[in-house]
Formats: structure tokens, C-alpha cells, sequence
């Protein structure tokens, strides 16, 4: 026994949780083995406890904060004589305390709460702009595709569109297919420029184009219409490298990438080195490896030109999402992690946690629990590098957009770490420190005037949901999940009958999600798929034999009757498609997760009755602008 105390309490020194619940309240033990390589990755393997000083003094303005005495130079370049506490009237901001005995430390003054319209009440659809499609686009959806629907959606009275993550994957193919496992989620995707729409592009000429975009076009026409993002990247990055061997500067272009930064420029030169050395970073040769190398530096001069190019398409991505963004609000997506060999791993590398992946334990939906595969932060790694790197994934991803929804947003108080070489189910939580980032968040909310949705569905701590109550971070309801009927629902949350990871309506009541789950492998809960069925059924007054028809617009009707502030719908739903977009826990041989394109095109979409119906069930009586 003596040998096991010491784990333990080394464990908990460093933020591993030595047991969890499960969604039935369940506890399990962890392994001392998971501890032990958690610790590891950590950097406790070796006995050592956290260090307790270093990072920044995250506060609240106005709270009480004792502080050394000295001279606070604030973010806008004024100085202000503190200690020792501050005072309660500092301009929010990252500033930084110069003390009168030497010591340095920053100090981030935040709002408290996130930012929250005077007057919200919307609703709209969530979608996968990857699965769009129309007569313009090259076999997958595009900024064109989403400006469209957006002026489509704003037509029939909705207030904003939900996107799943148009993170940044790889600058050349294989393209991870989820966008939750993005190479970036400090950049945007290029695979969904419209080609048409750069400056420039009909001096290619027609026939050129076309010629591309039939090429990428294949697989949507194939017998098994899939999504194929290898093929569409390529043919785009051919139509756009060589519209950028035309393109003949633009002040515009200079004055955004200045303001971007070391970031972008780090960035551009990751992308040049891929496209020579491979997406696997890890397997460049060693002087490659590290940004700050001389080495680096050197190839950086080498590849200005491919560097900027890459920084080009960032922009244009920049300018299309804002063009979409002026018809309708866009609630952006922040994924949880990032892919191992991408680049955010090579420009954070040194507050990553490697070695381990983000995952879930096993729970009702999935008996085997989930590895996501992507790489979390290292939460004293992170506090020690002033939280740079997630201030600027939050700042990025607020851009062009009327808000943000955080995956898992869990996530910014514990996350679920599943250990180099084991499976889900050997996993243990590791706790972040959530008033931190969750200050965070909010200054960054309040500084793009951006509104903040939290995933927080399935087991979630109670202090989380205490954080995003006190900080107005709008929780999340779904049909599938509550127990209460809609009308009692809170105010203050995200209302929608499925996700992505959820059966659809249709799926559901035709019987066949449960047999894809089947076909699958991946041991789904049957007694727990017709108790999802029943209350349906009570919910929308269906008998059992109602057509797929009644049920979609049952559901919706029901939705209909929650008072939160904003009601979601997918376009899946609107479609009546049978297939959900991802099947957790499955690979890419057994379900097409993420490849799945929508079985009608934009066109036929905005023509389609059943949307327009879905429309005027969730449509508000007092609807309020998302920003």
C-alpha cells in the first residue's frame, strides 16, 4: 500500500483525476499504469511536483487581486502605479507588471462574461459545408455554396448558420477527412475557396477550369457519391498556384498579413517545408524539426515565394468567409485538439501534451470508448507560455463570424487522456485550469463581439456548467439527450434535435441508424435506440407506423416549443437523409464518417418544401439578431 499512496497523491498534484464516473454514475479506478505514463508525459514520472509560480495573473476586472508593487504596462502602450492590489478600473487587455523588485509577470484583465447580444432569440441551420454541394463547386461545398445559403437561409427568416470546423488540414493530399482533427485550428482550410471567385481567375479561362473542376467532381457522381477531398485540393491548389504566378500584389493582401504576424509567416514556411518533406513532420530530417532552428531560418529564405502563397490563400479564404458572413452570422467551430502531424503541432509543439491522445471513456453510445487521435495542450506547459497559443487559436476563430461554439467544452476544465499505446477504456482525466481559460475566452469574446455556445452534452463536472453560467457561455439542449420536455428548457442555451455524432430524425425512426451501427461493429445500445424512438414518438404525438415525414416535422414541432435562445436544424434533417455524418468509433472501411455528401445539391435544397416547413415551426415570434 505504501508504494500506491505516493502515485496517487503525485497523481493528484498534477491535475490527474485517479477515478471518473460514468454517465450512470459508476466510478472506476484508474490503472496505476495510466497514471504512471500520464505522469510521464507530464513531466512527474521522476517524483517531481508542479512548480506553483510562473504563468500569467488571469483576473476579472474589478475582483480583488494582491500584486507586488511597480508599474503596470497595459497592452495600449499607458502605464499605471500598482500594488498592492490592483485597481478595480483596468482597461481589459494583456498587460505586464514591471515590479519594483525586479520581477516581471503578466497580467490579462478580463470581462467576466462573455459577449451576449442585448436581444437574442434565433434560429437557424447547422451544417457541414463539406457535404454541400452545388452547380459551381468542385465536389465539395465552398464559400460560394455557403454565402449562398446563407442569403437562401436569411430569406426564410434565420439568424445564423452553424458550420462544423473549417480548420486547416494539410497543404497537400491526404486530407484528414474530420474537421475535428484538423493540421490547424489556427488556420482556415484553402479546400474551400471558390476558385471562380479570386481576382484574377477568368483569365484561365473556362474551358481550364472546367477541365479541373470535373476532376474533382468524380467521386460526388460516382454510383456511391462520396466526398473526395484529395482530389478537389489538388485540382484547386493547381488552379490557384497558377493564379498566384499572375497575381501581381495587392496593398489589401500586405496590409492583413501584417497584421497576422510571426504566426502566418511560421505558418507559410510549414506548409513549403510539407510540400518537400511530407505532411509527417516528425519524420523530417532532425534540423527541420524545430522552428527556431538556424536551419529553418535558412530554408525560410529558400521558400519565401512558397511561403507567401500559402499566406495568400489564407487571406482569399479571409475575404470569402466575409463575404459569407455579410448575409448571415456565422457561429464558427473550435475543435478540441489537433492532429499530431500537423502544423499547429509543429508551432506549439512546446505545449503540447504528445505521447497521448484526447479521447472518451466508454459510455451507453459507444461500449468501447473513443481516441480521437489529436493532441490536447499540456496544461502547465501552456500557463508557463502565457497561454499564447490559445489566445490566438480563440482570436483566429472569432474572425469572420458572429460567434463560437467550443467542442467539448469540457475541455477547458478536463479532458479525458488516453495514454501512448492503450486503449480508451485505460484513459484518465486530466484537469486544466478552467477560471483561467475561461477568462480567457471571455475577453476574446468580448473583443470580437462574438456570442459563445459550449458543447457541454454528456457526462460534464458540475463546476463546468457553474463556469458557463456565471460567464454566459450558452449551454447546449438536444431532443436525444433531455429528459424534460422542450418548454422547460433554459433560456440561455443552444436547442437542436441532433448533432453530427447523432442519429438524424429519419435515421432514427426508419430503424436503419441502428443497422448502419450494426453493419459497422460498434455494439450499439438497442435497448436505449427504441427508448430514444418511444420518446419521439410521445414527444411529436406519432403512432409507431407515422412515415419518416411526420416524425421529421414532429420533432421540429417540438423544438419549436423551446424558449432558448437559439433553435438549430441540419441540414441533413431538412433532407430527411437516413445517414448520420459520423459514426463514432468506426474506421474508414467500415463507415464513410465525414465523406458523406448531401444527396441534393444546393439548387435542389433551397427548392425543398420540407426546409421550408422546418423553418416555419422554429421560426421565432420575436426573433432577435445574433450580432
Amino acid at each position: 500500500m505504501a508504494s500506491v499512496l505516493p502515485l496517487l497523491e503525485r497523481a493528484r498534484a498534477w491535475g490527474v483525476e485517479t477515478s471518473w464516473h460514468d454517465v450512470a454514475g459508476r466510478p472506476h479506478e484508474v490503472p496505476a499504469e495510466t497514471l504512471e505514463a500520464i505522469l510521464d508525459v507530464l513531466g512527474g514520472a521522476g517524483g517531481d511536483t508542479p512548480s506553483p509560480g510562473g504563468g500569467p495573473l488571469v483576473v476579472t476586472r474589478g475582483a480583488a487581486a494582491e500584486v507586488p508593487s511597480g508599474v503596470l504596462a497595459l497592452e495600449d502602450g499607458g502605464e499605471r502605479r500598482v500594488g498592492p492590489s490592483l485597481p478595480p478600473d483596468l482597461p481589459l487587455g494583456y498587460h505586464r507588471l514591471h515590479a519594483d523588485d525586479g520581477s516581471r509577470r503578466e497580467v490579462v484583465v478580463g470581462p467576466g462574461r462573455c459577449h451576449l447580444p442585448p436581444s437574442l432569440r434565433a434560429w437557424g441551420w447547422a451544417m457541414q459545408l463539406y457535404a454541400l454541394h452545388s452547380a459551381r463547386s468542385w465536389g465539395i461545398g465552398d464559400l460560394g455554396d455557403l454565402r449562398d445559403l446563407a442569403r437562401w437561409a436569411r430569406g426564410l427568416g434565420a439568424g445564423v448558420l452553424l458550420l462544423s470546423p473549417v480548420h486547416y488540414s494539410s497543404p497537400l493530399p491526404p486530407v484528414q477527412a474530420s474537421p475535428y482533427s484538423p493540421g490547424s485550428r489556427r488556420f482556415r482550410d484553402p479546400l474551400y475557396l471558390r476558385v471562380e471567385d479570386v481576382p484574377g481567375a477568368a483569365a484561365l479561362g473556362g474551358e481550364a477550369l472546367e477541365t479541373l473542376a470535373r476532376r474533382a467532381r468524380a467521386a460526388l457522381e460516382a454510383p456511391e457519391p462520396r466526398v473526395d477531398r484529395d482530389a478537389a485540393l489538388a485540382a484547386k491548389l493547381e488552379a490557384l498556384g497558377r493564379l498566384w504566378q499572375r497575381f501581381q500584389g495587392s496593398a489589401a493582401f500586405d496590409a492583413w498579413r501584417a497584421v497576422q504576424g510571426a504566426d502566418l509567416e511560421d505558418f507559410g514556411a510549414w506548409c513549403a517545408l510539407a510540400e518537400e518533406h511530407g505532411t509527417g513532420w516528425r519524420d523530417w530530417p532532425a534540423r527541420l524539426r524545430d522552428r527556431r532552428s538556424p536551419q529553418v531560418d535558412a530554408e525560410r529564405a529558400r521558400l519565401r515565394d512558397r511561403a507567401s502563397f500559402h499566406a495568400w490563400l489564407q487571406w482569399l479564404v479571409a475575404v470569402q468567409m466575409d463575404a459569407a458572413a455579410a448575409e448571415l452570422p456565422l457561429l464558427h467551430d473550435l475543435a478540441i485538439g489537433v492532429d499530431p502531424e500537423g502544423v499547429d503541432a509543429w508551432l506549439h509543439g512546446d505545449v503540447l501534451a504528445r505521447g497521448v491522445h484526447t479521447g472518451a471513456p466508454p459510455d451507453q453510445f459507444n461500449a468501447r470508448g473513443q481516441d480521437w487521435g489529436i493532441l490536447p495542450f499540456d496544461p502547465w506547459r501552456l500557463r508557463a507560455a502565457g497561454y499564447g497559443p490559445l489566445v490566438s487559436t480563440l482570436r483566429a476563430c472569432m474572425q469572420g463570424g458572429g460567434g463560437l461554439r467550443v467542442d467539448h467544452v469540457m475541455g477547458l476544465a478536463r479532458l479525458y487522456w488516453v495514454p501512448p499505446g492503450g486503449s480508451p477504456a485505460d484513459g484518465a482525466y486530466v484537469r486544466y485550469p478552467a477560471g483561467d481559460l475561461f477568462e480567457l475566452l471571455a475577453l476574446e469574446s468580448v473583443r470580437a463581439q462574438a456570442l459563445v455556445v459550449g458543447e457541454d452534452l454528456g457526462t460534464v463536472p458540475p463546476e463546468v456548467r457553474e463556469q458557463m453560467a456565471a460567464r454566459d457561455v450558452l449551454s447546449y439542449r438536444l431532443l436525444w439527450f433531455e429528459q424534460s420536455p422542450p418548454q422547460a428548457w433554459p433560456e440561455r442555451a443552444l436547442a437542436a434535435v441532433t448533432t453530427h455524432d447523432l442519429p438524424t430524425v429519419a435515421g432514427l425512426w426508419s430503424g436503419s441508424d441502428l443497422r448502419d451501427q450494426q453493419r459497422a461493429g460498434t455494439a450499439p445500445d438497442e435497448a436505449g435506440n427504441a427508448a430514444l424512438r418511444d420518446r419521439l414518438a410521445q414527444l411529436a404525438g406519432l403512432p409507431p407506423d407515422a412515415p419518416v415525414e411526420a416524425a421529421v416535422l414532429g420533432a421540429h414541432a417540438a423544438l419549436g416549443r423551446a424558449p432558448s435562445a437559439l433553435l438549430l436544424a441540419t441540414l441533413e434533417d431538412a433532407l430527411a437523409v437516413q445517414r448520420r455524418p459520423n459514426l463514432p468509433g468506426t474506421t474508414a472501411d467500415r463507415w464513410p464518417s465525414w465523406r458523406i455528401p448531401l444527396p441534393r445539391s444546393l439548387e435542389d435544397i433551397t427548392e425543398e418544401p420540407r426546409a421550408r416547413r422546418i423553418a416555419e415551426l422554429l421560426r421565432r415570434e420575436q426573433p432577435g439578431p445574433l450580432a
